[in-house]
């Protein structure tokens, strides 16, 4: 099972974007229990946390992105989601998803530049 990331892009300030996130290999009886978690890293600083949601769809946000980012998932698909609005340039980083399996590695991103 490994994870790729996609739906990064150059945006402007106040503008959207929807990260997308397939769990490639996974069977339903995998996936629908993990707790799935957004991760960003900027240039220069460490990877932090974005956002979470469980597989009772309880979510947890950073407070920096609180109001403005939202966690989904569809087992079905095997897949989360961040839906990101009035994107500011401080969100400007790669995006990572981690399952809570400790067994599956980072993917390698997807990159959100946002320009003000």
């Amino acid at each position: 099972v490994y994870v790729v990331e996609s739906g990064g892009g150059l945006v402007q300030a106040g503008g959207s974007l929807r990260l997308s996130c397939v769990a490639s290999g996974a069977i339903f009886s995998f996936f629908s229990p993990q707790t799935l978690s957004w991760y960003r890293q900027a240039p220069g600083k460490s990877r932090e946390f974005v956002a979470s949601i469980t597989s009772d769809r309880i979510t947890t946000y950073a407070d920096s992105v609180k109001g403005r980012f939202a966690i989904s998932r569809d087992n079905s698909r095997k897949s989360v989601y961040l839906q990101m609005n009035g994107l500011e340039p401080e969100d400007t980083a790669t995006y990572y998803c981690k399952l809570s399996d400790p067994s599956i590695s980072w993917g390698q991103g997807t990159q959100v530049t946002v320009s003000s």
